[in-house]
């Protein structure tokens, strides 16, 4: 039961638009480092974008991973979502409308269904909206450019999510004032290119693809202060 919540995946490439990153290759090790690893993309908080679907496809060219995709505009694109889910190693969520993707997903039942993969020994992840939704909540501008709370993610995690931590000036004083007022439970928030490890609901590490990266435990005091604790990630090659 592993989960990989990060501030990044796949990096700009030099001949693709994207490239698979280091906390991508982590996914597959924490999924056992299988001989053709099986990727699946959920593109929901995109509204499933056929140009970064494509791109994602385009980024594995040459290699052994066998990468698919689920899509649920127009309609799902599988027509069994769970058994598809269930088969994965590694299902990756990318950035974009945690609000518009939560919704979405449990329109179509979705939620459950990565629940179950998870129990099932499928690893989790993903960027920005595809951290947070594994948590109870965060912040988000889903809404518009001002950053708000979103409080009804997965809870997969019982904790809540920063992300873009050191890109994003508003993303961290927010963090702190729903933390510190009790909106959201204490988390941990992660700098670009940074990955926090779950084992079922226990954190084990951070780990990170650039140096200098940082994540961070957020928690509120007895006497409504809040207290930020940095943690130095594992660079990862």
């Amino acid at each position: 039961m592993n989960i990989l919540a990060a501030s990044g995946g796949f990096r700009v490439g030099r001949r693709t638009r994207f490239t698979p990153g280091p906390l991508i290759s982590y996914a597959f090790d924490l999924a056992g480092s299988p001989r053709r690893p099986r990727f699946c993309y959920i593109g929901t908080a995109v509204g499933d974008s056929p140009a970064y679907t494509a791109a994602v496809y385009e980024a594995f060219v040459g290699t052994d991973v066998l990468v698919t995709h689920l899509a649920l505009f127009p309609m799902p694109n599988v027509e069994d979502m769970r058994a598809h889910l269930l088969a994965q190693h590694v299902v990756w969520v990318g950035g974009g409308s945690v609000a518009g993707l939560l919704a979405m997903w449990r329109l179509h039942g979705l939620d459950g269904f990565l629940r179950e993969a998870w129990t099932g020994g499928v690893v989790l992840g993903g960027a920005s909206a595809g951290s947070l939704c594994w948590h109870v909540g965060g912040t988000t501008d889903s809404f518009g450019p001002g950053l708000r709370p979103i409080t009804n993610g997965l809870g997969l995690l019982p904790y809540s999510n920063g992300v873009h931590y050191d890109s994003e000036e508003e993303r961290r004083p927010l963090f702190h004032r729903l933390v510190g007022d009790g909106t959201l439970p204490a988390g941990y928030a992660t700098d670009d290119g940074v990955g926090l490890h779950y084992r079922g609901t226990e954190f084990i590490e951070a780990v990170s693809d650039t140096a200098g990266k940082a994540a961070y435990h957020v928690q509120r005091g007895p006497d409504g202060t809040v207290a930020e604790r940095r943690i130095a990630p594992r660079l990862l090659g």
